[in-house]
């Protein structure tokens, strides 16, 4: 039994392997399912007992991507309190506010993707909401309960872990106005912006004044120019 699992294991690692090969070359919309199972030499329905979607292998990818960035997994890695959740935040602001001006339009791409998928059939967005939630979502929640036992911030009430996502998706939004050439909005210099954002949403998490001017203006003391990357839609 436990070499059939490692067999399974193995071949969908060669399927991982390929599509990342077929999404770097043709991107996602140019990739099939019947091309990464070509590239991986097996059958497309042996793909699918893997994968039941392309949606599905590229969301594993984006999340394997994540995993294995360092600055993300030392965030993981971090005990919970209110410089983490403060970190957290941060770093998925600088993400976001960053794919506009990256060097490459991947990360631009994946954006417009997920952006898509809300409007079509939201399969790639269920799919890496679910896995951003498995990465992120227990450390989150944990932070943000330390956060309110100092003193930090307010109690949440019901479903501590939709004001993670009501962060997330503000400034994802914020992201897709600069994604034209021509922004949709000017929204001024870049560090005012993320300086904003960051005080905007963790007010709006339960932070108070207090511990975000303490955290926050240590945090971009200490770590300036370092980005923690917490989602890669």
């Amino acid at each position: 039994m436990s070499s059939l699992r490692m067999t399974s294991d193995l071949r969908r690692q060669l399927i991982l392997g390929a599509a990342k090969r077929c999404f770097a070359r043709h991107g996602y919309t140019g990739t099939t399912t019947k091309s990464v199972a070509a590239a991986a030499a097996i059958s497309e329905a042996l793909l699918f007992k893997h994968f039941p979607s392309k949606a599905a292998l590229y969301a594993e990818i984006l999340s394997d991507e994540c995993e294995a960035d360092p600055a993300f997994t030392e965030l993981l890695e971090r005990e919970p309190s209110t410089a983490s959740l403060v970190e957290l935040i941060r770093g998925m602001v600088q993400h976001f506010l960053n794919i506009a001006d990256g060097p490459d339009q991947e990360e631009a791409q994946r954006l417009r993707l997920m952006a898509t998928s809300h409007l079509d059939d939201g399969e790639f967005a269920r799919l890496l909401y679910a896995k951003i939630e498995n990465l992120i979502g227990a450390v989150f929640i944990a932070s943000l309960e330390r956060a309110v036992a100092a003193g930090d911030a307010r109690p949440c009430g019901i479903e501590p872990l939709n004001l993670f996502w009501f962060a997330h998706h503000s400034v994802m939004t914020a992201a897709l106005t600069r994604l034209p050439v021509t922004p949709c909005l000017a929204y001024g210099k870049a560090n005012d912006l993320e300086r904003q954002l960051c005080e905007f949403l963790l007010r709006g998490i339960g932070l108070n004044d207090a511990a975000i001017a303490s955290h926050l203006g240590r945090d971009q003391a200490a770590d300036a120019g370092k980005t923690a990357i917490a989602e890669s839609a």
